[in-house]
């Protein structure tokens, strides 16, 4: 509902309408915001829905480009494809992460109420962190979540090959 100048009310029904996906991207943003001002950090938004960053840390005269990701464990992990995907009347689309234009990823896990830091340059098209010990207790190769707590450094890094 919405009142105009003229004291005229318009009603809109569209605002009932829950979108769930969007409410934990929303939960997302949400949650590293407050994580990264409790690490120290002012946190800009921009004005646009179509930068490809959702938020941006500054602190100490660097500024880091942050994409938020929602994700639930699956088998005490998380993964997170670099990709976007979104749907429209045309069908649904998916396109690589422009890695260029964003320095983190932030991946908020609502199972662990926690915000983790990866920078997608550092891996190729996805990330898997460990929540939890494999079941078959496998180490090598294995990403431990909780060495992503903090925020990386906004030097570029290349993966190897």
């Amino acid at each position: 509902r919405m009142s105009l100048t003229d004291g005229r009310v318009v009603h809109y029904s569209g605002f009932d309408v829950r979108h769930p996906t969007k409410d934990k991207g929303d939960l997302g943003v949400a949650k590293s915001h407050a994580d990264l001002v409790g690490k120290g950090f002012t946190v800009l938004f921009p004005a646009t829905e179509h930068a490809p960053f959702d938020l941006v840390a500054y602190a100490d005269g660097q500024f880091h480009r942050l994409q938020v990701k929602y994700r639930s464990a699956t088998a005490g992990a998380v993964t997170v494809k670099f990709r976007s995907r979104w749907a429209e009347r045309d069908g649904t689309h998916t396109t690589p992460m422009d890695k260029d234009a964003i320095d983190t990823v932030c991946i908020y896990c609502p199972e662990t109420d926690e915000c983790y830091y990866v920078r997608p340059d550092a891996h190729g098209a996805s990330v898997t962190l460990r929540i939890a010990p494999s079941r078959n207790g496998q180490q090598a190769g294995v990403l431990d979540a909780a060495t992503f707590r903090a925020l990386p450094s906004a030097i570029p890094v290349r993966p190897p090959g």
